[in-house]
């Protein structure tokens, strides 16, 4: 038998061609995003449902009509096209003028809607799509056999993905769309249409993404989930190649495919991280990835009203409320809903200290607190450390962590940082998925919750429940205190005027960096009291979908407020608990949610509650003021006299 570098050259072909097979979907979906990015500045994270959209829309004409495969190849991307258009139209339009993070925010409700809604129309199993009878069987090519359907992917990808670069860079098409990209107003002065150029082109991008979902149908189980994790390799094939560029999505996708098989033939344990290894090391050398230029993006901070006149013994007062709310309320609530709920809680005032305050959007935020959850079930059941060791273990090892995450993304921000914090969290992820002490798709279960410093037993649930309490309150103090600190008050310069603030002589990175690392702690902080509290350390908590949940618990709290996060907390928590019996209607409310938060009501529940109370001092003020003219005038009159 043939063997190259000691594997067989049958499988390292065979290898060889599912990379270039994965590189050709990877490719024409990178090309979709790109397409959206360059023109809109949206990270689409509806792009995996539109994907599979394409998918279970062929596997539903050919079920229910029998309309085969060569007439879906055209009739999905038109449907999801145009679906994109009516998106983008009535939903995405309205967040333009924001600040670009709202628009990816958006979209990733819509994902969770759209998820949803297909999960409980076809379940959640996989449905066969045979392959047509005109691409069946393969040829022998000596060194390997290659299956027809698999040689039209590839071939079919590399005519769509020439033809969009042809189309984006040589026509007066692609000239108009890069022109309204740079300069919107002079393009429009020039009586372009730019507000149906965009909506056209999310449209475009949508059938592209639908396109590769057929494609894939005859290959892949079809899935209301194929998308979801499908679309973070994607986002960081994106990075790599330069997010908005054409040519770099292209490159790239083929590039990380190729990789990825050949990994899969010398050491398949890291196929699965290998594109995310890929992806730090070009934004070591690049940060804007191979291709790109843009690494920010303009924006129009939301600007959160604070209450006129608040003292010291306001804030106080507010805290102590909150403290003896909590301390009597298990009386009434279930007590391991309010301790996960407070766990959640500083999970999100952690992050809401870097979005809020530092303006720095995560969208991998779960490597923290999934990575110190581990360490500490760990070092409890495995080496038999009292819990405050393993505590100081889980939260030291999120500490380190961040600081090794924040390195790599704080050098860029807005969408850029977003993806590239959320393509590190997701080779956590695979880490965690295939390292043996985590216990794989078990987690570790049964943690042992020990005696707290040898004399206090946290198996007791009256105990445990006062250390979580004073966990919580001690973080949200140091919270609070960091905010109003001059560290505090340097974060927000740099949140409402980066380059003002670089001006004046203060290194914005490092002061990025640092709330970075400092959120990461307080994250795992949150992660090593979750494995007291659920007594498990699973992949749940690693997943980029939690990174989601406290992304919705900070903005449907209100990001930038301190009690904000609490409040979302505990909202997101309680529906997590009485709604499970609902499915997959849960991921449609949590979806519907995002959006209608970030359409309606932008500053969420406390947000809008401060502005509500500030309108009203500013017209009692004014009230007053108006109330005390006639006399401000009579005494000038007298004095005149």
């Amino acid at each position: 038998m043939t063997t190259i570098f000691g594997i067989p050259a049958a499988l390292l072909f065979g290898q060889l061609l599912l990379g270039l097979i994965n590189g050709a979907f990877y490719a024409t979906l990178s090309l979709g995003l790109a397409v959206i990015f360059g023109m809109m500045n949206i990270a689409n994270f509806a792009h995996g449902a539109l994907y599979m959209m394409g998918a279970v829309g062929a596997w539903f004409l050919l079920d229910a009509f029998g309309v085969g495969y060569w007439t879906s190849l055209f009739l999905c991307p038109l449907l999801v096209g145009i679906v994109g258009i009516l998106l983008e139209r009535l939903i995405l339009r309205r967040v333009s003028h924001l600040d670009h993070l709202y628009g990816m925010l958006l979209t990733f409700g819509l994902a969770l809607i759209i998820q949803g809604l297909f999960r409980f129309a076809f379940g959640s199993s996989g449905l066969p799509y045979a392959i047509p009878e005109a691409l069946s069987g393969g040829t022998n090519l000596g060194f390997m056999f290659l299956p027809h359907y698999r040689g039209w992917v590839i071939l079919v990808a590399l005519v769509i993905c020439f033809a969009t670069w042809y189309a984006i860079e040589k026509t007066r098409l692609g000239a108009y769309l890069r022109a309204a990209t740079e300069n919107p107003a002079l393009v429009q002065a020039f009586g372009i249409n730019v507000p149906a150029m965009i909506m056209f082109t999310y449209g475009a991008g949508a059938a592209l993404a639908a396109f590769a979902g057929v494609l894939a149908a005859p290959i892949l189980q079809v899935s209301p989930t194929m998308g979801a994790d499908l679309l973070i390799v994607i986002f960081a094939v994106v990075v790599i190649g330069g997010l908005g560029s054409i040519k770099g999505a292209i490159v790239a996708g083929f590039s990380a495919g190729i990789l990825e098989g050949l990994t899969k033939a010398f050491y398949p344990e890291a196929s699965t991280t290998v594109v995310f290894v890929l992806m730090a090391l070009v934004l070591l050398i690049w940060p804007a990835g191979l291709f790109g230029s843009k690494t920010q993006s303009a924006s129009t901070s939301v600007v959160l009203p604070a209450l006129a006149n608040e003292t010291s013994l306001m804030r106080w007062a507010l805290f102590a409320a909150m403290a003896l709310s909590l301390a009597v309320a298990p009386v009434f609530v279930y007590p391991a809903f309010l301790m996960k709920a407070m766990t959640y809680a500083l999970f999100a005032c952690a992050f809401n200290l870097m979005a809020g305050y530092g303006r720095l959007v995560s969208f991998g935020h779960a490597m923290f607190i999934g990575t110190a959850g581990y360490v500490t079930a760990y070092v409890i059941k495995g080496w038999g450390f009292p819990p405050e060791l393993a505590i100081l273990a889980g939260t030291a090892s999120a500490s380190l962590l961040g600081l090794v995450a924040g390195w790599l993304s704080t050098r860029s921000s807005g969408v850029y940082f977003a993806m590239i914090s959320l393509a590190l969290a997701q080779m956590i992820y695979f880490v965690a998925l295939q390292a043996p002490f985590t216990g794989g798709e078990d987690g570790i279960q049964s943690v042992p919750r020990g005696v707290l410093f040898g004399l206090f037993d946290l198996s007791d649930p009256a105990v445990l429940y006062v250390f979580v309490l004073l966990v919580f309150l001690g973080g949200f103090l140091f919270i609070a205190a960091l905010v109003r600190s001059p560290f505090g008050q340097i974060l927000k310069a740099i949140r409402e005027h980066e380059p003002r603030a670089r001006s004046l002589g203060f290194s914005t990175e490092h002061y990025k960096l640092a709330v970075f690392v400092i959120s990461a702690t307080l994250s795992g902080l949150a992660g090593s009291m979750k494995v007291l509290v659920t007594q498990i350390a699973s992949l749940t908590d690693v997943h980029w979908l939690m990174s989601g949940e406290v992304i919705l618990m900070t903005f449907l709290g209100g990001v930038g407020t301190l009690y904000g996060p609490v409040v979302g907390a505990f909202v997101v928590v309680a529906m997590q608990n009485y709604l499970a019996a609902l499915g997959a209607w849960v991921s449609v409310i949590h979806g519907a949610i995002f959006v209608v938060c970030i359409l309606a009501f932008r500053r969420g529940i406390v947000g809008e509650l401060i502005s509500y109370v500030s309108a009203r001092q500013a017209r009692s003020v004014a009230a007053g003021t108006r109330a005390d003219a006639p006399d401000v005038v009579a005494r000038r009159l007298k004095a005149g006299a």
